[in-house]
């Protein structure tokens, strides 16, 4: 073992143990929300009722399974603008599906699946192989998705859907919350476990933190994004037919704003949009914390207006933070860092290779 994997493995002080914690965005989402929730709790009580908390779960876990694939996006250093055209899309094909078609519920679900998986292999594929922006690809496909919502619908709500479909949407398993809500705790509890505790998780996070170091201890860097992007491409049209159900039909709206609240919400929640840092479960609280922030301005009576422009202030101190935190804490352990940005990150890749003798595909 060399002197640097000796110095490795030493326990950390304490206070570097407290920034690097601190650098995690995790804390600063938690007490924020504390402190949002008792401003909004002293200004309008009704805030904490019943009805509300509800109302804002259910929408956390519409918008909170096309976020837990775009924290996983982002981890391997790749973001998705179009998830929510994608969830209009799979929606409305589904529900096409069903009706035009005549198919079996299950199938035409399916067939959203399909959708959308097909726009996130379209995605990856154009951004791995092409090597077109991420921003750029997907903003397009966010534009060709809402013409294809028009020409699947002729612009019209899709309905009436099968008396099961609407069972489903109106269905309340979980302490008056329904299924999209047990899928939503479902997906997050494994998508958490898998980047926390699997080879694919730090493979993922090695490859959004510097894709050549993670070519040369083998990881096959354009399989793990492409990956992503399907599985973003899935979870938004399992969301949007969520919606699909509990709207009881498969309208042109579905999915409209998505993506911006969703990149807000994990960004917010100290996922990084550059890749290779965050966690699954910072970046829900994120969401968690959006929509609660939402909510609490519609609760006290502010215009809707105000609330946009709270949603883009939020996302905008929520990059900075972001910023600072890999230029003080990340990068240099809790201190301005002056060296090359690339070198050391290079040499302890590969030296950490070498110690270990394995290769990850």
């Amino acid at each position: 073992m060399t002197a640097n994997a000796q110095e490795r493995s030493r326990p950390a002080p304490f206070g570097d143990r407290l920034v690097r914690l601190l650098a995690g965005g995790e804390v600063g989402v938690l007490a924020a929300l504390v402190i949002i929730v008792a401003f909004f709790y002293l200004l309008q009580p009704a805030f904490l009722s019943e009805r509300n908390i509800r109302a804002i779960l259910t929408v956390v876990s519409f918008v909170g399974i096309i976020a837990i694939g775009q924290t996983i996006l982002l981890v391997n250093g790749e973001f998705d603008l179009s998830v929510g055209s994608v969830a209009g899309l799979s929606a409305v094909t589904s529900a096409q599906l069903m009706t035009a078609v005549a198919l079996p519920v299950p199938v035409a679900i399916f067939g959203g699946m399909v959708v959308g998986g097909t726009v996130g292999l379209i995605n990856g594929l154009v951004v791995v192989r092409l090597k077109i922006p991420a921003f750029i690809q997907t903003l397009g496909m966010l534009f060709i998705g809402q013409g294809l919502i028009q020409v699947v619908t002729g612009g019209h709500p899709v309905y009436p859907l099968p008396e099961s479909v609407s069972a489903l949407g109106f269905a309340k398993p979980f302490f008056g919350l329904g299924w999209s809500f047990v899928f939503f705790v479902v997906a997050a509890v494994l998508a958490d476990f898998m980047l926390r505790r699997t080879v694919i998780g730090r493979n993922m996070y090695a490859t959004g933190g510097n894709p050549e170091v993670a070519r040369l201890v083998g990881i096959n860097v354009g399989l793990y994004k492409t990956a992503a992007f399907v599985l973003i491409g899935v979870l938004a049209g399992i969301a949007g037919m969520f919606v699909m159900a509990d709207l009881a039909s498969g309208t042109t709206s579905i999915g409209s704003g998505w993506e911006l609240a969703v990149i807000a919400g994990v960004v917010v929640g100290g996922v990084s949009l550059f890749g290779g840092a965050g966690t699954m479960a910072g970046g829900l609280s994120g969401i968690l914390l959006l929509q609660i922030v939402q909510s609490g301005l519609v609760v006290i009576g502010v215009n809707s207006n105000w609330q946009q422009i709270a949603v883009g202030v939020i996302m905008v101190m929520a990059v900075g933070l972001d910023i600072l935190r890999r230029r003080f804490f990340i990068a240099g352990g809790g201190r301005p860092s002056t060296a090359e940005p690339g070198t050391s990150i290079l040499q302890t890749g590969v030296e950490q290779a070498s110690e270990r003798g394995e290769t990850r595909t």
